[in-house]
């Protein structure tokens, strides 16, 4: 029989707001599993005690945050309207039907002054991962690092040229002291000790963000960008370390840094780590060596128009530790003939002996007929890393790897709107990421509690 309904919009209820909220809601579970009363006392010292206006409870303020980086939501004017009109959050935070929802302008104000220059975002991820420790959900043994680009909220064509200091790497004082090391024990003289010269680089800066980095890489977009360097462990792929990076720096650069920071942060006894190829340098490999973890790095693949491409592969030259010479595949000897100041020993074949060498064409292009193979002062190292990736367990490892780091990556920018800065700075996107990263950490904490009942 047909039927309308008439409205009764207008009609009062008595209703409790605990029974609009679905009992298996993801906020639910966040609520019950997550304690957040550490925030209180992280923040505390960034507030007067005796003057001012009474703030804004800090709980409700981060939870704000926290929703909308839960739920993709990019705008906090949109942030705002979402909680006025969903019950869930207001549930979650604690706000009755009538209650005014906190005005969008209170979260953009305490990032600017009250929070500004401060570790508190970094505090919270951390607090968030230390519980996942407690919960049992991190292992501390096996972690899988990469990283992913952000886009800057930055025009690619506004920009200037500037010329800038690169910064010296850590290893450089153990590289220097193994470089004439190895140069006296071939009895070649110490090279000069230079005082410390700054290398200079040009680079684009963005007048729109100056801190984001310029990246123009193979296969990746062109434009200004910022780095989401990430750590997951193994046992739930659990982020435990999030550290940003202008775009136009290497993966490679932060990555001992902060395995070291993991180390002493969380306790962790590391025994394994996978890697993607951009990873493959020596101090990396030499480092992962001095720490006793067992290293796992892609190789990596060389372009089509590459200059060696066509010529004999540097592995088909037996390295033969016991003499200290090569030996190429016709069974002659490369030997040593000095140590350059970047740490590489150069091995030299004998241009009489390979211009009638049947197999020249593939070894190289000399115009002297001569093959020159450099070798690192610390390449031991990678090829004990080139061994680990070769072996059943290295396989396995590897294969974790797009498992767990990549699709972290991939809820991160699907589902949490981490695909785009939404603000200018590394320090705000830093916010972006800490915090982003922290409630991924949340949700996985919450729904395999939730699991085991």
């Amino acid at each position: 029989m047909f039927h309308t309904r008439n409205s009764s919009q207008h009609e009062a209820e008595f209703v409790s707001l605990d029974q609009l909220v679905e009992e298996d809601h993801l906020l639910r579970k966040i609520d019950q599993y997550i304690d957040f009363s550490f925030i209180v006392d992280k923040v505390k010292p960034y507030y007067s005690e005796n003057k001012g206006r009474p703030s804004l409870d800090p709980l409700i303020l981060f939870k704000m945050m926290f929703i909308g980086y839960l739920y993709g939501i990019r705008s906090e004017r949109q942030l705002e309207k979402e909680i006025y009109y969903n019950m869930a959050y207001r549930w979650f935070l604690g706000l009755n039907i009538n209650d005014p929802v906190p005005h969008h302008s209170t979260i953009s104000w305490n990032r600017r002054t009250r929070f500004k220059d401060t570790t508190i975002f970094q505090d919270i991820f951390d607090e968030i991962v230390l519980q996942a420790i407690n919960h049992d959900m991190v292992g501390g043994r096996v972690l899988f690092t990469d990283s992913t680009h952000l886009k800057a909220n930055a025009n690619k064509h506004k920009y200037t040229r500037k010329t800038i200091e690169q910064d010296t790497q850590n290893y450089i004082n153990d590289l220097e002291e193994a470089i004439q090391e190895d140069r006296v024990a071939h009895g070649k003289k110490p090279l000069k000790v230079k005082g410390e010269v700054k290398t200079e680089k040009d680079i684009r800066q963005s007048t729109t963000d100056p801190e984001s980095g310029y990246l123009y890489r193979e296969n990746k977009p062109e434009g200004f960008f910022y780095l989401d360097h990430r750590t997951t462990d193994m046992k739930y792929n659990i982020i435990t370390d999030a550290h940003v990076t202008p775009g136009n720096i290497h993966d490679s650069v932060p990555y001992l840094d902060r395995l070291d920071h993991q180390i002493a942060r969380f306790g962790f006894q590391v025994e394994a780590v996978a890697l993607d190829s951009g990873y493959l340098t020596t101090p990396i490999c030499k480092g992962l060596s001095d720490r006793r973890i067992f290293g796992v790095i892609s190789h990596r693949r060389f372009h089509p128009t590459h200059p060696t491409r066509g010529l004999f592969e540097k592995w088909k030259f037996h390295y033969d530790s016991e003499h200290d010479h090569y030996i190429c595949p016709n069974g002659k000897k490369l030997l040593y003939t000095t140590t350059d100041r970047k740490g590489y020993r150069f091995y030299k074949s004998d241009p009489k002996k390979c211009v009638s060498c049947p197999f020249l064409e593939n070894c190289t292009r000399s115009k002297k007929h001569q093959k020159v193979i450099s070798r690192h002062v610390w390449e031991e190292h990678k090829e004990k890393i080139r061994q680990n990736r070769l072996s059943a367990s290295g396989k396995e490892l590897y294969k974790k790897r797009k498992e767990k780091i990549e699709r972290s990556f991939a809820d991160s920018k699907q589902l949490h709107g981490l695909r785009y800065c939404r603000l200018r700075g590394k320090q705000n996107v830093s916010e972006q990421v800490l915090l982003t990263a922290a409630c991924q950490n949340m949700k996985k904490i919450a729904t395999h509690l939730a699991k085991l009942g």
